[in-house]
């Protein structure tokens, strides 16, 4: 950051170009681009054919034609809404369980090590259990998205609240703050940061599960238009799949980026 100064006037500062809103978001699309312009290449030279790899402009009249068909704002719309309940109600738990872990030593030898296993178990291990308690409706999906998202909340909000400064604790304390009113006044907000980061690890989770609970016994979703078109062979429709998550995935992280920035001004 620089410094110009003239005669009779205040010093002016500078911004370096990187902190500017414009030059990170034009930074941001100069990859994309860049994909974008070698895939267009690769397709239109023949250096790929294009049963491995669809152009672009395949990719596109795909979408079109699941957009005039009203599937894909199904499609869309059904994924969006089982991720946003199961993130909701697995974040929320994860932050209960977290806090517990996090401040109670007797709930940490309880709970930590059981809860440290089970987050081992890959994503695709509960489905078959899943199916066989809830069958194949919503609640097994959106139970999946849960677990998901329950341990990056829990595993986050934990370790912060261990290491929450202890004057800081001891100042709320001298002040009479005791129980939840501690928690609520001095220790969640000093980790408010962590728990956000938390968040929005869970989120990108929660997508990531939501595609293992949609490839096994769903009938709509992105998931299950991956699945659908790997089983017909429609690379094009594929590719449109893996699209539409990246940019959901990137969408609502940026949407818990501007509550991140208004959190931490407001409570931290």
């Amino acid at each position: 950051m620089t410094e110009t100064l003239t005669p009779g006037t205040a010093p002016t500062v500078r911004r370096p170009l990187t902190s500017r809103r414009s030059a990170r978001i034009v930074g941001g699309l100069l990859l994309p681009a860049l994909v974008l312009l070698a895939w267009q290449l690769s397709s239109t030279l023949g250096l790929i054919t294009v049963s491995q790899l669809p152009s672009p402009a395949m990719v596109w009249v795909a979408t079109v034609d699941l957009f005039e068909r009203g599937e894909l704002t199904l499609y869309v719309a059904i994924s969006t809404q089982r991720v946003l309940i199961g993130f909701a109600a697995g974040a929320t738990l994860g932050l209960i369980a977290g806090s517990l872990v996090g401040l109670s030593r007797a709930a940490d030898i309880l709970f930590a090590p059981t809860l440290g296993a089970i987050r081992a178990v890959p994503s695709l291990a509960w489905v078959p259990l899943l199916i066989i308690w809830l069958k194949y409706g919503e609640e097994s999906k959106i139970v999946l998205v849960a677990i998901g998202a329950f341990f990056p909340v829990y595993t986050t909000v934990a370790l912060a609240l261990r290491h929450v400064d202890r004057q800081l604790v001891e100042a709320g304390r001298a002040f009479g703050l005791r129980g939840v009113k501690l928690f609520a006044a001095v220790q969640l907000p000093a980790v408010i940061p962590s728990v956000i980061s938390g968040f929005r690890l869970a989120l990108a989770q929660a997508w990531l599960f939501l595609v293992a609970a949609e490839l096994l016994g769903a009938s709509m979703g992105l998931g299950f238009l991956l699945s659908d078109s790997g089983t017909n062979g429609r690379i094009d429709r594929i590719l449109l799949a893996i699209i539409l998550l990246a940019l959901l995935g990137k969408l609502t992280d940026a949407i818990l980026g501007v509550f991140e920035k208004y959190a931490i001004k407001k409570w931290a």
